[in-house]
């Protein structure tokens, strides 16, 4: 049987997503450290699995995938009899594809923008951009308020079952909670509820576990 590879780095939050979804699925696999300070996302044999240099990469077999999104979609729909069923067969998939694209071109990069402003800059000795944080707080709030209208209606994003639209989240909310844009989570009580039910997931602790710095 074909080992499952993933190719990233700790501090990368795009890995981080394809671990979460690989716990969840209760997948064995290995892990490939690719050393980011070396630049070795930037030279062969890595740009063999991912032209554009960055982490992560993935392998099944003589498959290649690049793209974290691409990737959990098809761990959940290759593996679907395994874990926890990250995706919903028939038409009620259809609405977990919506908030999987809400989370990738709404949610994300007003999300993004932060972790790198708030929790990024600051560990590269790079100082915070106070007018850049006020404008994409703004931004995401306004995001925010969508999903606070939608989490009155179910539990998660995608209905009523975990689903890889809320596992999608994950990397950056760890990022951001520590910072101060966890007050636009919290003044929103079905937001800071399902921050706080998917952040406390099983498979969510092994990641965290396994990057932690030893």
């Amino acid at each position: 049987m074909a080992v499952l590879k993933v190719h990233g780095n700790p501090i990368s939050s795009a890995t981080w997503r394809v671990l979460a979804c690989l716990y969840e699925k209760e997948l064995d696999f290995e892990f490939v450290m690719v050393d980011l300070r070396s630049g070795e996302h930037k030279k062969e044999p890595f740009l063999s699995l991912n032209p554009f240099g960055l982490v992560p990469a993935f392998e099944d077999g003589d498959l290649k995938l690049f793209e974290s999104r691409a990737i959990t979609q098809y761990i959940a729909h290759t593996y679907a009899d395994k874990g926890t069923p990250l995706v919903i067969p028939g038409k009620e998939m259809a609405t977990v594809s919506v908030w999987m694209e809400v989370e990738a071109q709404q949610y994300d990069p007003a999300a993004l923008k932060l972790q790198f402003e708030l929790a990024i800059n600051p560990l590269l000795g790079i100082q915070t951009d106070a007018a850049v944080v006020e404008e994409y707080e703004h931004k995401l709030a306004k995001v925010l308020d969508v999903y606070e209208a939608r989490l009155s209606q179910s539990k998660y994003l995608g209905g009523d079952c975990f689903t890889l639209a809320d596992l999608h989240h994950l990397p950056t909310l760890n990022y951001l909670m520590p910072t101060q844009v966890r007050k636009i989570f919290d003044a929103r009580p079905k937001v800071s509820a399902w921050v706080a039910d998917i952040s406390s997931r099983p498979a969510w602790c092994k990641v965290l576990e396994m990057i932690k710095p030893k």
